[in-house]
């Protein structure tokens, strides 16, 4: 499981996160919810190792990950979908995909390996365009492409900032079903959402206001 204990993180003089404290079970779904600004991916950032002001305690699979670089985090088996998706714009889905087969993991539990067309069953929209630019398919099938991506490095946890944000509404529909196969599959995943789109799948929702976290009702 990941256990983020007593984290506050600070942009320069102003404080972003306040002795953040929550526990993710492993096979579940826990939903981040808050305004912009509350600072829902500053936590995941920080989670993920890029915010070098982070101070606190995190811990995955009971090992800690607090002086992990990025890429050392990801070979653990945490997966990061920023809200930007950070695709390569000039290769095709097939390339952005494959480049992401290349990434060496470490000491993750033992699962079976997700291949391409694994992915493509998760998302058929994009076995028809595999050949086609990321840059030329729509925002709903760049975030497929995205968690694609992300599940092909053998991710285990998924940390996802506003996933359906902005996405035609069968588009998040899709997405949703491919997230809640993935959670009966046993990945783990950590959601920040400022709308109720996956709110009624969550496990735990959790609230981030100005930076502090509470239980939600």
């Amino acid at each position: 499981m990941l256990e983020v204990r007593h984290l506050n993180v600070s942009y320069g003089q102003a404080q972003a996160l306040f002795d953040v404290s929550f526990v993710v079970p492993v096979g579940k779904l826990v939903l981040i919810q808050g305004l912009n600004g509350a600072g829902k991916s500053t936590l995941l950032k920080s989670i993920m190792g890029l915010m070098p002001e982070a101070q606190g305690q995190i811990n995955w699979w009971g090992e800690s990950l607090t002086h992990l670089a990025p890429f050392e985090r990801s070979q653990r088996g945490l997966g990061y979908v920023p809200e930007d998706r950070r695709l390569f714009a000039a290769l095709t889905v097939k390339q952005n995909l494959e480049i992401a087969s290349q990434v060496e993991m470490s000491r993750t539990p033992k699962v079976q390996t997700m291949q391409l067309a694994d992915v493509l069953t998760l998302f058929p929209a994009l076995a028809g365009m595999l050949d086609r630019p990321a840059s030329q398919i729509s925002g709903g099938e760049q975030q497929m492409l995205a968690l694609g991506r992300t599940l092909m490095t053998q991710a285990r946890m998924l940390l996802l900032d506003e996933p359906c944000e902005g996405i035609a509404p069968v588009l998040v529909e899709a997405i949703a079903a491919s997230l809640q196969k993935l959670k009966g599959q046993g990945y783990t995943l950590l959601v920040a959402e400022q709308n109720q789109t996956l709110r009624g799948m969550a496990d735990q929702v959790l609230q981030l206001v100005s930076g502090s976290m509470s239980q939600s009702d």
